[in-house]
């Protein structure tokens, strides 16, 4: 694929929102606008939000924007789209993972379904990429990021398989940061560098995932 010109959607969370970024131009889809020629790239991150929707309401009311609801409010006229998200499902979602056969967004299995599937019949003729999270810390805990989900939902690579094997189902594209971005912050070294709280990329991270992102369009 060509990317000069492209227009794309990209749908996520607080790394898509912009956090870890030190100003809004060094977030990972300005950078690569700007280092690749991409026409316009449109911003669909919210920073706490899950893919799938949450059982119990949030303390804060915004972060239960999840994404299967948030397909409509998408522009229609993009070349491509971009998901990246679930990293707030582990972290924090209390959706049970669910069973391969879920079909309904009360799981988390079910959710990237719904969600996928929604964007297919929305973009039914453009790709859509799904990009795996990031390591992070904490992310051997089975119960959230702070053991505060109260049960045992599963570590983030349980997470990860499933976005993997529900985009395999649809035949969706994976950009699979958790195996391939080099982003890993617990080791001191690349915490440092790219990811200094532990889970938001710094200026250096998001560049790395333009970069990850850029190599997947061009491959398609």
């Amino acid at each position: 694929m060509e990317l000069n010109g492209l227009v794309i959607n990209f749908l996520g969370d607080s790394i898509t929102e912009g956090v870890g970024a030190s100003k809004k131009e060094n977030v990972y889809h300005a950078v690569l606008k700007r280092k690749y020629g991409i026409a316009e790239a449109r911003n669909y991150g919210i920073g706490g939000t899950r893919i799938a929707p949450q059982h119990k309401p949030s303390t804060v009311a915004r972060w239960d924007l999840d994404f299967c609801g948030r397909v409509k409010d998408m522009a229609p006229d993009a070349d491509a789209v971009v998901v990246f998200g679930g990293t707030n499902d582990f972290g924090h979602g209390d959706a049970p993972l669910g069973l391969p056969s879920d079909r309904t967004a009360d799981t988390f299995t079910g959710a990237c379904h719904v969600l996928f599937r929604s964007l297919i019949e929305k973009y039914p003729d453009k790709p859509i990429f799904v990009m795996t999270p990031c390591h992070r810390l904490r992310e051997e805990f089975r119960d959230g990021e702070h053991h505060q989900k109260g049960g045992e939902y599963g570590d983030l690579k349980r997470y990860v398989e499933i976005l993997r094997e529900v985009a395999e189902y649809y035949s969706l594209p994976v950009i699979d940061l958790y195996a391939e971005s080099g982003l890993q912050p617990n080791i001191p070294v690349l915490r440092e560098k790219y990811m200094p709280d532990g889970l938001h990329p710094s200026d250096a991270g998001h560049e790395r995932i333009a970069d990850r992102i850029a190599a997947a369009l061009r491959a398609y």
